[in-house]
């Protein structure tokens, strides 16, 4: 029959569309019956608003899907629905969702014996809700703390928490909240045994449970008021009551308290001493019981293998997700890598283009260096042959020069001889005034400015020569100089004699001297050596 239920709810999904969904009281008067059919529809409905990016409705789906995990006792389920309702809830920034989600989270806690956490979560939604004046939400949490200190035992502050919870719901006129209210205040009172106060309260509670027209609250609270009276000793006035309540429950097809209601009248009838009845409704109650039981397992049967198909096509949508993102990592990866590879390649040709540019302005130039270096070279050919012009020059000067002198000398010593002879013949009114003429003859012969102009002369074409041959020897005269640079100009010795004004003999003479001050063997050549100095 779920069967169908769900089909015609798949068929509501595909005609009225995601927005026609959004009403969660009818998925959740479906839980109460089939919740693995809502459980379906609650999961179609977060998958599209998902899809549609509405944090809001997603959120508020997981949070119902807790809600009926939490009811079929899938606690672990249930808290991972509320968890992820939470975070998507944090995304909205709506403090009133993000407390309301605290607060069911607060009761999954405290009845999973976690109450430590319990309490912090339902202090947190309080201070959401203090933080948006939101009454109505402060009233609900304080009924939810006052609760669990009565769980507690704390009955001082249950009191506390209740009476403001209590104060905020006739502020808002909530009939419904306040007799909730009214009903915890009487289920504290009951376990403090103060039973008029716990029956005044329960029958406030029934009054503003029918005004609200709520019938499983008024079942409940006419069954506690059956408790109050069965443990007063009024069991006939609770017999009374607790089969009103079973009438109003059988009509309303409430198993649950209809199980509870049973219960309740079997131990009335036991201690009024019919025991006959008292074990009908034992027998009624445990019937109940194993049909309530019976039912739960097939629900809690039929919600597993639901929630084992949403987490497997949460897995394959996991996993196809994954593979999606792994493509995407892979495709960016490629393209990174082709960015680079780009990137890389530009770099390259830039800094080969840089290279070549480079390259070409290294050769310009090493181009520039050279006809630099050419024009320079050109530069010293043209100074070399300057030079040596210069230096042809001076030597043909120095050759006309020492000729001069040469010419100069032998007509110098041809007058003299002639003079010579003259004087010899012994012309007495001649005598004296050759005599003098042959002693003009022999200064002419020894003055220095002409040689000193011959060795001016001489340094221009032979230079660093006398410096070269003073390291040879540093006692050399003035004539031994002479002899030397007539030697270096390689003249022959009737030349020489005749430039030093000298005999033949004399000449060898002064040569023999100057091989001894320049320490020369006997068989080194003198002219030789001079010219390799």
């Amino acid at each position: 029959m779920w069967c169908l239920l769900i089909t015609a709810c798949f068929a509501v999904v595909a005609q009225n569309k995601v927005a026609q969904l959004a009403d969660f009281k009818q998925v959740q008067s479906l839980s109460l019956k089939q919740p693995d059919a809502a459980l379906i529809v609650l999961k179609k409905m977060q998958a599209h608003a998902v899809d549609a990016g509405d944090n809001v409705t997603a959120a508020t789906c997981l949070q119902k899907m807790g809600q009926i995990c939490y009811t079929q006792g899938h606690f672990a389920q249930a808290l991972d629905f509320y968890q992820h309702a939470d975070k998507l809830f944090d995304k909205t920034q709506n403090k009133n969702l993000i407390a309301a989600n605290l607060s069911e989270l607060g009761t999954l806690y405290y009845y999973n014996k976690q109450p430590n956490l319990s309490l912090s979560l339902y202090n947190r939604a309080l201070g959401l809700y203090k933080q948006t004046n939101n009454l109505k939400g402060q009233a609900g949490i304080l009924g939810d703390i006052g609760h669990f200190y009565e769980k507690s035992h704390q009955y001082d502050s249950a009191f506390y928490y209740q009476r403001q919870a209590l104060k905020n719901y006739s502020n808002l006129n909530s009939n419904g909240g306040s007799a909730k209210i009214y009903e915890n205040l009487g289920s504290i009172y009951e376990d403090l045994a103060k039973y008029d106060s716990a029956y005044s309260c329960f029958n406030r509670s029934l009054q503003l449970y029918r005004a609200d027209g709520n019938e499983t609250g008024t079942i409940e609270v006419i069954n506690n008021l059956g408790d109050i009276l069965r443990k007063t000793g009024r069991y006939k006035e609770s017999v009374m009551l607790s089969r009103r309540a079973l009438k109003l429950a059988e009509q309303s097809g409430n198993t649950y308290e209809m199980a509870a209601v049973t219960k309740d009248l079997g131990k009335e009838y036991e201690l009024m001493g019919r025991l006959d009845s008292a074990f009908h409704f034992v027998e009624l109650s445990r019937k109940y019981s194993l049909e309530i039981y019976s039912k739960e397992s097939v629900n809690q049967t039929a919600v597993l293998q639901v929630l084992y198909d949403i987490n497997k096509k949460s897995d394959e949508i996991n996993r196809l997700n994954n593979i999606r993102k792994i493509n995407l990592i892979i495709t960016a990866a490629v393209v990174v890598v082709v960015l680079l590879l780009s990137a890389l390649g530009l770099v390259v040709f830039s800094r080969q283009r840089l290279k070549i540019k480079e390259q070409h302005a290294q050769a310009r130039q090493k181009e520039a260096q050279h006809e630099l270096v050419q024009l320079e070279l050109k530069n010293r050919r043209l100074e070399e042959e300057g030079l040596k012009q210069q230096l042809d020059l001076k030597g043909r000067e120095l050759s006309a020069y020492t000729l001069n002198l040469i010419r100069n000398n032998q007509l110098l010593d041809s007058l003299r001889s002639t003079l010579q002879a003259m004087v010899k013949e012994d012309k007495r009114d001649q005598k004296k005034q050759m005599q003098q003429i042959i002693l003009q003859i022999n200064e002419s012969f020894n003055h220095d400015q002409p040689w000193k102009e011959f060795t001016a002369a001489f340094e221009q074409v032979h230079q660093s020569f006398f410096d070269n041959l003073k390291k040879q020897s540093s006692d050399l005269t003035s004539a031994d100089i002479r002899l030397i640079t007539l030697l270096k100009i390689n003249l022959d010795s009737k030349d020489m004699a005749a430039l030093l004004g000298i005999s033949m003999d004399s000449l060898r003479v002064s040569r023999y001297r100057l091989r001894k001050k320049l320490n020369l063997t006997q068989g080194d050549n003198l002219t030789a050596f001079i010219q390799a100095l």
